[in-house]
């Protein structure tokens, strides 16, 4: 299975590709993923051409269960969600995906 990628791998990434700090990469990743997250707590969409939307999304209220107390019904409150829709090119490229790798 692939590992995951993190908010260090990325700026390392861009650190190698660039000639910027690691502190300056570290901050515009962090500034970017900031204004990210203030537009979807704000109900804002975001749309990242060619990569994806990040679409903010009303989920209703249901019941459930508590795996503790079967017998006992949850009421689990109406709430936010972000949902991810995959872009054109990044489709297309995870069609190449060694499916392989998926696998835990």
């Amino acid at each position: 299975m692939a590992e995951n990628l993190t908010k260090r791998d990325i700026v390392l990434k861009i650190y190698q590709k660039t000639g910027y700090s690691q502190k300056e990469v570290r901050d515009t990743v962090q500034m970017t993923l900031d204004t990210i997250a203030d537009a979807l707590s704000d109900g804002r969409n975001v749309e990242l051409r060619n990569f994806g939307v990040f679409e903010v999304q009303k989920r209703k209220a249901r019941v459930g269960r508590n795996p503790n107390k079967p017998d006992k019904d949850v009421i689990i409150p109406t709430r936010a969600v972000v949902k991810f829709k995959a872009g054109k090119v990044l489709k297309t490229r995870l069609k190449t995906l060694d499916l392989s790798k998926l696998e835990h």
